[in-house]
């Protein structure tokens, strides 16, 4: 009974990393730095901490199969083109409107999961869907948003942060043998950083701005919440509960996303704001609470 609520906590957990971040990287802007600054700080100094991590642990490569490399490369990219897709948007969008794109991975990352399988989504999985969109149009406030002036490139750019979060959960349910979590991680960060420094600004390391004028601190912060954690967290979990219910628990991201934003940034709340969090909450865990109760009706059936 422990392992199927553990599993689930962890993808939650992980989520809720991701849900701060949207929050620090706009503290790092109202201290002069750019978002693609604070996002490429994200994973230098993320692949930092994972590498040191990696050398104090176990200092050498794991033998995988052609496979197991394809699965980590793939996840490594998808996490960097998430980070640059969604920064984009943040450029053209509200703050809520941004993340209320990036949910959409909810539904994709389902579908992706039912094409993959060759299967229908099941009746839970579709009611808890109803229960998530609706309370992210409440949550996000986006009724109070003027769409009308919003360039084509923010709806554009937030669509493929969603399909690439999407397509990364579903990579990262793939176990890869022989592989312990820390390497895991390293190579994942290792690509991820790699493609991040074709697109952004890795001149960062080197003319002061990382290590010279403060950025390092809020790269630690992006780095552990944004790399570190939540990684680590669905390279273990997402593999035991798979890709459909690991995209549905991901909805926690919402809930933090805005809250962080209420605490850190003073930014205000609705009751209707309100109402959408606890829809979303309802629907990300609805799947778990029938899935605990079949489990315990098999249990006393036997």
């Amino acid at each position: 009974m422990k392992a199927n609520i553990i599993f689930p906590l962890m993808v939650v957990i992980a989520s809720s990393c991701y849900g701060v971040l949207s929050t620090i990287i706009k503290v790092a802007m109202g201290h002069g730095f750019t978002s693609e600054e604070a996002v490429t700080s994200q994973y230098i100094i993320g692949f930092m901490l994972a590498l040191l991590l990696f050398i104090l642990t176990q200092r050498q490569l794991p033998k995988m199969t052609k496979s197991g490399w394809i699965t980590l490369i793939g996840a490594g990219l998808f996490t960097g083109t998430t980070g640059i897709v969604y920064g984009q948007s943040l450029n053209y969008l509200p703050a809520s409107l941004a993340v209320v794109m990036l949910f959409q991975f909810t539904w994709i990352g389902l579908f992706i999961d039912c094409f993959i399988k060759r299967r229908l989504p099941t009746r839970t999985e579709v009611i808890s869907l109803l229960f998530l969109f609706a309370g992210t149009i409440l949550a996000a406030g986006v009724l109070d948003v003027d769409l009308s002036g919003i360039a084509w490139q923010g709806w554009a750019f937030g669509f493929a942060a969603a399909c690439s979060f999407a397509c990364f959960v579903q990579v990262n349910s793939r176990p890869v043998e022989g592989v312990t979590t820390t390497a895991r991680v390293t190579i994942m960060s290792f690509v991820a950083l790699l493609l991040i420094s074709a697109f952004l600004t890795p001149e960062i390391a080197f003319n002061g701005r990382l290590f010279g004028e403060g950025l390092w601190i809020y790269g630690v912060v992006l780095g552990v919440m944004g790399i570190i954690l939540p990684i680590y967290l669905f390279s273990i979990a997402v593999p035991k509960v798979g890709g459909a219910l690991a995209s549905i628990l991901s909805a926690m991201e919402l809930p933090v996303a805005i809250t962080a934003s209420v605490i850190i940034l003073s930014e205000p709340i609705t009751i209707v704001q309100i109402i959408g969090i606890g829809l979303v909450l309802f629907g990300m865990i609805l799947p778990t609470l029938l899935s605990t109760r079949k489990t315990k009706r098999q249990h006393i059936a036997t």
